[in-house]
């Protein structure tokens, strides 16, 4: 069954490598939409910060050496981070440039879900295909299933055509009738989320045994990364100096899975794992949200770069608008900042606040109660109430925090020793994190392009087993 998926893998990655191909040839033929730059988005699931072996070089580990390659001819992002520390949230706010408080996406959506993303939020393709571009998915979409909020609705432009894989680590493949013009491709991998398939090595005979428990991990590595050199090849080879590639992630990893989750890297959380529970995946501690990020842009992103900007993953949306020469709607209100000078003019100055969404670990859902402003960060609330465990299971306990913990990661990567209340220090930053904090919760109150989720469930939302529709696994026996 490996060398099958390790064939599906391939044959998706030939078909990235036909779209590209054609969109170029056929867009020398269209002087000023030719002109308008490519973007692919690339998403990971469930990657630690220190799965990037760039992040890490004292580790000496070759787990990712496309990604290490892409990052040594483009840039480095070392304090990006996911809107959210679980999929639907960190999706929706990628998608639209907001937080789930304004989009109406807090919490993950479920198999019998019966609704998504609302309609009523403009997402990044279809801005970019009122600009002429063609737009395109691949892998999961996990922002409702039903009707209108199918992924061929909300992402796709007419003419494509989207096949989920019949299982979690295949690749899709794909077609794509186009006419010329530039195009988004987001490819939203399967990897590094459970379950874990890694093929075998294509030397391998018919009876070598499956790497072990504790290679698992590095081997999907390792096939995730073989996938993003694929794209990066394809793209390379049809229109390399015109094309934006993105590489970042969903959220942090999955720690509950132990031996099968990424690495956080020196972000442990240790004020929170000292005390019960983990750290990471649902949480709101650097492992929930930091993720790696690499930017790519041969000719345009300066080669060999690193940036400690603070970014979010929300930037993508105004970030590729200004790019693409498109304005966002003027009477909605976004998050999201124009990282154009980071990428392409070696800025390093991002967001002067960025907030961390409750994202199951404690608190309500879409909660605004962790706030960064450069090298501090506070905390409102921590703990865990059943969800987020640790591996062995651990949970801790939910805390509220007046006056806020707030740690230094200049000095406490780990987060594991707060400031002291009565310092200058403290002093200073809980006075202007409380008073942005109040004006950010008023801006929502008041905003009245804020959209409420549906998500309720029915039985009958569950999707079937019918290949001719996105949503539907159809599992075979034997």
């Amino acid at each position: 069954m490996a060398e099958v998926f390790t064939l599906l893998l391939m044959a998706g990655m030939l078909m990235c490598g036909l779209l590209l191909h054609t969109v170029s040839q056929h867009g020398a033929s269209v002087d000023e939409l030719s002109k308008k730059p490519n973007f692919i988005i690339i998403l990971a699931d469930d990657i630690g910060w220190g799965d990037l072996d760039a992040n890490q070089p004292e580790q000496k580990v070759n787990n990712t050496p496309y990604l290490n390659l892409m990052a040594e001819q483009g840039l480095r992002l070392t304090d990006f981070h996911s809107p959210a520390s679980t999929c639907s949230p960190s999706r929706a706010a990628i998608l639209t440039g907001r937080y789930g408080l304004r989009n109406g996406v807090t919490h993950n959506f479920a198999v019998g879900s019966v609704a998504g993303l609302p309609l009523s939020e403009v997402t990044l393709p279809q801005l970019l295909q009122k600009a002429g571009y063609y737009t395109a998915m691949i892998g999961k979409w996990h922002l409702g299933h039903n009707g209108p909020y199918n992924p061929t609705y909300r992402v796709t432009s007419k003419h494509y055509k989207v096949y989920i894989p019949a299982r979690k680590n295949e690749m899709a493949t794909w077609t794509l009738k186009q006419r010329g013009q530039p195009y988004l491709l987001y490819i939203a991998l399967a990897h590094m989320h459970v379950p874990l398939a890694p093929p075998l090595p294509p030397d391998a005979s018919a009876t070598a045994r499956r790497p072990g428990d504790c290679q698992v991990y590095a081997a999907s590595l390792r096939e995730m990364d073989g996938l993003v050199g694929a794209v990066k090849r394809a793209s390379d080879d049809a229109d390399k100096g015109n094309t934006l590639i993105w590489f970042t992630g969903d959220n942090g990893p999955w720690e509950q899975k132990c031996q099968y989750a990424g690495s956080v890297g020196p972000f442990m959380g240790k004020w929170q794992t000292s005390r019960g529970g983990g750290s990471a995946k649902q949480t709101t501690w650097e492992g929930g949200h930091r993720v790696p990020t690499v930017a790519y842009w041969p000719g345009r992103i300066p080669a060999n770069t690193t940036s400690s900007a603070l970014l979010s993953g929300m930037d993508i949306f105004p970030t590729l608008l200004s790019l693409a020469g498109v304005t966002p709607p003027s009477e909605r209100r976004y998050d999201g900042i124009d990282a154009t000078d980071i990428l392409l003019r070696g800025e390093h100055v991002g967001h002067e606040f960025l907030f961390h969404p409750n994202s199951g670990a404690a608190g309500k859902f879409g909660d605004l109660q962790t706030i960064r402003t450069g090298t501090h960060k506070a905390f409102y609330i921590t703990g865990k109430l059943g969800a987020a465990e640790a591996c062995g299971g651990a949970t801790g306990r939910q805390q509220l925090h007046d006056p806020p913990l707030i740690f230094n990661l200049d000095r406490d990567r780990a987060e594991e020793t707060p400031l002291e209340v009565g310092t200058p220090e403290y002093q200073v930053v809980a006075e202007r994190i409380a008073r942005r904090r109040e004006e950010l919760l008023w801006d929502i109150a008041t905003d009245k392009s804020v959209s409420t989720a549906d998500y309720s469930t029915e039985q009958s939302a569950v999707p079937c087993c019918d290949p001719t529709q996105p949503v539907c696994r159809c599992y075979t026996l034997g």
